[in-house]
């Protein structure tokens, strides 16, 4: 009786440990290729799976995520013969799982295989020069190659970069000092110039500077000019003032003689006056007018009166 529990429990146990193995589930960005009875069945994608036991199998496990493949440097071989050692990187991503399992035996030999053959055909269509200045050409070309020959095997090619392109030592050292005389040259170019356009503004400079010393010589007599003129035409209006005054006393005094109604002896004895005046200067001869001639008889018939009246 218990054996034939204890047998009962085992065939149970089998039996639930197929059924758990018959369950599969397909995490995300992955793909089973399914296969029955040794030919393809299916490609399951995400999600949880039945298969039957011992009939089914999972002949392959597929990442369909996008995927680096570094490859060791190849000796290749340009136009120029010379011999340069490229490191290449090749990004790819399975876009057929069942292309990918049954296309080819070794995708990922086959690919490094097919990237070192294209690799060589095309850049032993360049030259050394052209080899280290046109990745971007060599990277197109390589991969337009390798997309078309790996797409029958479920395999798409995205990039391919050239990582590392070596020259042999000694091309290596010609090229550092040809780009030392190169950076020499324009070093000394740029220096030429420098001083050539240096020169030019100071040149320039120079000549602004005369031109403006020139122009401040030229306001500078320009202002002296209108200072003189200025100086002139205040003198001048100067004099005529003092003209116009001794012209206005001269009016004022005549004027205040009409007014008070002078004698002729009273004008008289005032010409007498001016001829003292005119006396005292250092003329050697006076010419006497007849007016004062007769004044100066007056004058003294005058001082005889006072003398009887005294």
């Amino acid at each position: 009786m218990e054996i034939g529990i204890i047998a009962l429990l085992v065939v149970l146990g089998i039996i639930v440990m197929v059924i758990v193995s018959s369950i599969r589930i397909v995490p995300q960005a992955h793909a089973f290729v399914v296969e029955r009875l040794g030919g393809y069945l299916a490609t399951w994608g995400v999600g949880i799976h039945f298969k039957i036991p011992l009939i089914d199998s999972v002949a392959r496990v597929v990442s369909l995520k996008e995927q680096l493949v570094d490859f060791d440097p190849q000796a290749v071989i340009t136009r120029d013969n010379v011999t340069i050692q490229v490191d290449t990187v090749v990004f790819f991503q399975i876009t057929d799982p069942k292309a990918f399992t049954y296309g080819v035996q070794n995708p990922l030999s086959a690919i490094e295989n097919l990237t070192a053959t294209t690799l060589r055909n095309v850049i032993g269509d360049l030259e050394l020069d052209e080899s280290l200045t046109s990745r971007d050409v060599i990277n197109t070309r390589i991969r337009a190659v390798l997309d078309e020959a790996t797409d029958p095997w479920g395999i798409k090619i995205n990039r391919v970069e050239l990582k590392d392109i070596k020259p042999p030592k000694g091309i290596q050292d010609a090229m550092e000092k040809q780009m030392r005389a190169e950076r020499e040259k324009r070093e000394a170019i740029l220096r030429s110039e420098g001083e050539k356009v240096s020169a030019i503004l100071t040149a320039e400079g120079q000549k602004q500077k005369k031109i403006l010393e020139a122009e401040a010589d030229k306001a500078a007599v320009i202002l002296a000019a209108e200072a003189q003129r200025e100086a002139s035409i205040r003198e001048a209006e100067g004099e005529a003032e003092a003209i116009l005054k001794v012209k206005q006393a001269t009016a004022d005094g005549l004027r205040m003689i009409n007014e008070s109604h002078p004698t002729a002896e009273a004008l008289k004895l005032r010409a007498f006056e001016a001829l003292e005046k005119v006396a005292d200067g250092q003329a050697t001869k006076i010419i006497i007018p007849s007016e004062i001639q007769n004044l100066a008889g007056l004058t003294s018939a005058i001082s005889e009166l006072v003398k009887k009246d005294n």
